[in-house]
């Protein structure tokens, strides 16, 4: 069995953790980008393996979902890819758009449509199997308390880490309080919340999080929530990734990024954020699975919420107005006057 890897420290971070941070925690899309930073080989390697794949074993799949996006390209854009790139292996093709010129472009525009693909059938191979919603939320609860488990007996620095399914009621609740009131609107139906023993190890652990549980391409866009630092701020006061600044690409601001939750209370300090937990079917499962499923590759996903925050903010949270049962009571009032009224109850509240 491989070691586990250790978690790094600031000092360690290289310019492709820092790129996956920020997209982290300012909710941006992967495709958005224009390259990729991996330091090596053995980074874009662990990349692959990070979304439950591996290169010889899913060879065949992973050709042809890079033939599919090729052909896609050609398609609908007319796209001109130079015959090495279209013969390149997933791992150059990784590697390729780490470098420079046409053929880094061609990389990544190829690996932006692969993403999309790979996602795709990653959820349609989700509607074609004999799986419950339940038995799902079990796989993924195995996954993240294997992950955050080996942190805690390695001696990570997280004081406290709590995780599982939302309750019905709950369920209930934050439907009755959201416009748009349907089970789709939800994407905590499974939520995990770690706490740091200090500000300065959340990078570290969000970073860790993305190698060994989740990508970070599959953390969806707009759903993220940082309100505990300004991230250009961070690095700037950190030699090591003040350095590193001016190589990220596109804007880089220094805002913190809100929630759109209207019952959080406006001091309340978290990171939060949604993404995708890859799984690997197990064979048992595939065999079960229509003919012509193959073509949809191993892989599922299921949304999860994670909140990270460290000892600090966690304790201001619970002594003021942010705290969780003060947030509950605002939201179920909201849903009483919802329930009781309707609309009727906005309206009446801001007449003069």
């Amino acid at each position: 069995m491989a070691p586990h890897p250790p978690l790094k420290t600031i000092h360690e971070l290289s310019l492709h953790d820092v790129e996956a941070l920020r997209l982290i925690l300012r909710g941006s899309s992967v495709i958005d980008w224009h390259r990729l930073n991996f330091p090596d080989e053995r980074r874009a390697v662990e990349f692959v393996k990070n979304h439950e794949l591996d290169l010889d074993r899913d060879r065949a799949y992973l050709d042809h979902v890079k033939r599919e996006a090729i052909l896609y390209l050609r398609r609908n854009f007319a796209f001109a890819i130079p015959k090495p790139v279209e013969r390149a292996s997933m791992l150059e093709l990784l590697m390729m758009a780490a470098g420079k010129g046409h053929r880094q472009l061609c990389a990544c525009t190829i690996l932006k449509t692969i993403h999309i693909i790979n996602h795709m059938a990653g959820r349609e191979l989700l509607f074609r199997l004999p799986i419950s919603d339940r038995d799902l939320f079990h796989f993924v609860e195995e996954k993240v308390y294997r992950v955050v488990g080996t942190m805690l007996s390695e001696g990570f620095p997280i004081t406290e880490f709590v995780g599982g399914r939302k309750n019905l009621d709950s369920t209930y609740t934050k439907l009755l309080s959201k416009p748009e009131s349907t089970a789709a609107a939800l994407y905590d139906k499974l939520r995990f919340r770690i706490v740091t023993r200090s500000r300065e190890h959340l990078l570290p652990v969000l970073a860790y999080l993305t190698e060994q549980l989740f990508p970070f391409n599959y953390v969806v866009p707009k759903q993220s929530t940082n309100t505990i630092f300004h991230f250009r701020s961070f690095c700037e006061s950190h030699p090591h990734l003040r350095a590193l600044v001016d190589q990220l690409q596109g804007e880089f601001d220094d805002a913190l990024t809100p929630g759109d939750n209207r019952f959080s209370a406006p001091s309340y300090r978290v990171i939060h954020f949604v993404t995708d937990v890859p799984l690997r079917v197990p064979p048992h499962l595939m065999d079960q699975a229509p003919s012509g499923s193959e073509s949809l590759g191993p892989i599922v996903y299921m949304l999860c919420e994670f909140q990270l925050l460290d000892a600090e903010s966690e304790a201001a949270n619970e002594a003021s107005d942010a705290s969780h049962e003060a947030y509950k009571e605002r939201q179920r009032a909201a849903v009483a006057r919802r329930l009781r009224v309707g609309a009727r109850g906005r309206e009446s509240r801001r007449k003069p």
